[in-house]
């Protein structure tokens, strides 16, 4: 493993499954988990580990099928339920039984929110996350547009970047390389890492499992537009609206103070996000879409703000704060930012 930052480091530990993390400040610290999203690992949050308040113990570890943690198979049908017990495990494994504070970027927003509801937690930070009704092929209720769910899951992947993944690619001579891909999506438009760190987080991306079980996972034939339904392995797959729900939050019976970040210029999730198949079809981008009445772009923020509204109208404290002109990762393109807004909402839930 590249050099890591000052005061950061590498461990192992085998809980549920043989989990590689990083990890920063006291032993005896109040704990911190950051999840990491697709496509990613915990190294994307090491740049905030060592100007952070020192009472914290920060634990960044590397998900199921990312990183260097055990590629263990992802059941689909279980949402992001893999992942969740993975971190129950994972805590449970490193004798954490105290409440942690857990920040979930991305996929792992629909992680931490089940692991919620399986042990008490200090504070919930929903960092740009997937919506409570999983990504693509939702009306703005979150009921699909087509019975099976098509539209959605592994089958909509583009089979360009998965091959460029797979022969792990890290140039630049196209737009589906994985490194202008995170350059173009992961961050606000024209921001790019010093080319050293740039490079490292492209190696992380690169230890991402290639297969049916992992990403992006395996993929149905469907009668409906655009002709692939989701399967039942792999991420994109537990993704899918089919399997992917914590539009429950709100009816939690203990509610952790939430924070929620999002980056104004995000283009994964979005009202209308790039990745997406009712913005792509309505784009033109891909041929056939049937229209609005039918497969609409998926208002994903908007489905975000609604349950956590309704979570504040259930008793919960939940504070928003959005980063102008950030993309899908203020706490790297806006990091410093980010990391004042962070540590001052957990002091605060800390103290309330």
């Amino acid at each position: 493993m590249d050099h890591l930052m000052p005061g950061v480091r590498a461990a192992e530990v085998q809980g549920r499954i043989r989990t590689h993390y990083l990890e920063s400040g006291p032993a005896d610290g109040e704990p911190v988990v950051f999840v990491h999203g697709n496509l990613s690992t915990g190294r994307f949050f090491e740049h905030l580990m060592p100007g952070a308040p020192e009472r914290w113990r920060i634990l960044a570890p590397d998900m199921r099928c990312f990183g260097r943690s055990e590629p263990a198979p992802i059941d689909a049908t279980r949402g992001l339920g893999d992942w969740a017990d993975d971190l129950v495990g994972f805590l449970d494994a490193l004798g954490i039984d105290r409440p942690v504070h857990l920040v979930g970027w991305s996929t792992a927003g629909a992680a931490i929110a089940l692991v919620a509801r399986a042990r008490r937690v200090a504070s919930l930070t929903f960092l740009d996350p997937v919506s409570p009704y999983g990504f693509g092929g939702t009306f703005p209720d979150g009921s699909p547009c087509w019975p099976d769910f098509a539209g959605s899951g592994a089958g909509v992947a583009n089979p360009e970047f998965v091959r460029r993944l797979r022969e792990g690619d890290r140039g630049e001579d196209s737009p589906l390389s994985p490194r202008n891909v995170m350059n173009a999506t992961y961050w606000r438009a024209g921001h790019r890492e010093p080319r050293d760190r740039e490079d490292v987080l492209v190696d992380e991306i690169l230890l991402t499992t290639i297969s049916d079980d992992g990403y992006p996972g395996d993929a149905q034939t469907s009668e409906n537009w655009p002709g692939s339904a989701p399967g039942t392995r792999g991420l994109l797959n537990a993704l899918s609206p089919k399997y992917c729900d914590w539009s429950w939050l709100p009816t939690l019976a203990e509610k952790p103070p939430v924070l929620w970040t999002h980056g104004s210029d995000d283009v994964v999730v979005a009202d209308g996000s790039a990745l997406e198949l009712g913005t792509l079809g309505a784009s033109g981008v891909v041929p056939g879409w049937p229209g609005a009445d039918a497969f609409p772009p998926q208002p994903m923020v908007s489905q975000i703000r609604e349950v956590l509204e309704a979570y504040r109208a259930a008793g919960g404290r939940v504070a928003i704060e959005e980063f102008s002109g950030s993309g899908h990762g203020p706490h790297v393109d806006a990091a410093e930012q980010w990391a004042a807004t962070y540590w001052a909402f957990v002091e605060s839930a800390r103290s309330g």
